[in-house]
């Protein structure tokens, strides 16, 4: 069986299960939330290459039959032409707004399909079935869904929360050691951002966790789930606490705008590298002592992560540079950065109260190391 985490959201509340097999009993969890038996997938072509016939197996063990998109896979399919595609697609399949559309694969998929949800139809329900750690412990919980835009990421999306998330932890076993490393990228913010048990918790098992221990994994992810869910429920449209989930986003954002969104920088490694810069800062800042960036980049490394800088191939703009892409971010209100700092591990908290200086300082600094 799976654990399972209730996002207790009112009348659009739904269930986060976590654990193994959950692919081939998606038709008996999916058939109840169905007025006709039939799905629409979109999922990407990778994803679609290792796993779609063992969901269309879950499926038909209910009697559900599925059509299914598969999309190429990075980080450039969350575009204006790929939600057309989508968005027509879904149309063609002749999706009605008592239909529901799953959407099988990383953070990327679940991303797009949610927002093409999100507006076919003014409104169609959907189903997360995430296939990274990024996505499981993340992107697919929560609600935001959207596209990227020229001027930056995620600029253009909407908030729709999902019917039902299935996290099935057995595909984590066919993901690269890099993308999995990328995933617990997020896995450490949340040990980070506010419970500093759990960041203890992953020094120890956070190795375990990355070798396939199952039980580290499912913990891991159940963990981050839970977390995110509180935060979430106590602030869904992000006008307070649910800025926190940002930790680490700010940097991260302008270094994957530098290196164009690539394979160069994963999200999640830039999440990595971007929570190191942010507890460095914070240090700087006086607001916690410098143990606390010491132990996070010591966790890091021994989990063999990207850290710094220094770990992204290729030239990166100067620190000004840096900080200009920055000032596209969406945390940005009325023109004051927010960042999330940290007095400690696992105490974190939001501010616009950061001197552009001292970010300049931690950017230059960083960058005279390459």
């Amino acid at each position: 069986m799976s654990d399972i985490v209730h996002v207790p959201l009112g009348d659009r509340a739904y269930d986060v299960h976590v654990g193994p097999g959950l692919l081939g009993r998606s038709g008996e969890m999916i058939s109840p939330l169905l007025r006709r038996p039939r799905v629409a997938v979109v999922t990407d072509e990778t994803v679609g290459a290792l796993h779609l016939e063992t969901l269309r197996a879950g499926l038909a063990a209910a009697g559900i039959s599925m059509e299914a998109l598969a999309l190429p896979p990075g980080e450039s399919t969350k575009s204006w032409p790929q939600l057309e595609r989508t968005v027509s697609w879904l149309l063609d399949q002749r999706v009605e707004r008592g239909d529901v559309v799953v959407a099988f694969g990383g953070g990327v998929i679940g991303d797009l399909v949610g927002f093409a949800a999100a507006i076919l139809r003014r409104g169609v329900r959907f189903v997360q079935v995430p296939t990274s750690l990024l996505a499981q412990v993340d992107s697919s919980v929560g609600g935001k869904t959207g596209i990227n835009a020229r001027q930056g990421k995620n600029l253009i999306g909407a908030f729709h929360q999902p019917s039902l998330v299935l996290a099935d932890t057995d595909v984590l076993g066919t993901l690269r050691p890099r993308d999995y490393l990328a995933g617990y990228g997020e896995v450490v913010k949340y040990g980070l951002l506010g419970d500093a048990a759990f960041f203890d918790w992953l020094e120890v098992e956070g190795p375990r966790a990355a070798a396939g221990d199952m039980a580290a994994r499912i913990a891991a992810v159940r963990r981050s789930v839970e977390m995110k869910s509180e935060i979430v429920v106590r602030d869904e449209t992000e006008q307070g606490d649910r800025a926190l989930l940002n930790l680490g986003h700010t940097f991260c954002h302008a270094l994957e705008a530098a290196t164009g969104y690539s394979n160069r920088l994963l999200h999640g490694e830039g999440v990595a590298i971007g929570c190191a810069m942010a507890f460095e800062l914070s240090a700087r800042l006086g607001l916690c002592s410098q143990e606390a960036p010491s132990r996070v980049r010591a966790h890091l490394r021994e989990m063999g992560m990207k850290v710094d800088l220094t770990d992204i191939a290729g030239d990166l703009p100067d620190a000004k540079g840096l900080l200009a892409l920055m000032a596209q971010d969406k945390k940005v209100v009325d023109g004051q950065l927010r960042f999330i700092l940290a007095r400690d591990i696992g105490a974190a908290f939001v501010t616009s109260d950061v001197p552009r200086d001292a970010v300049l300082g931690v950017l230059q600094d960083a960058l005279s190391l390459r």
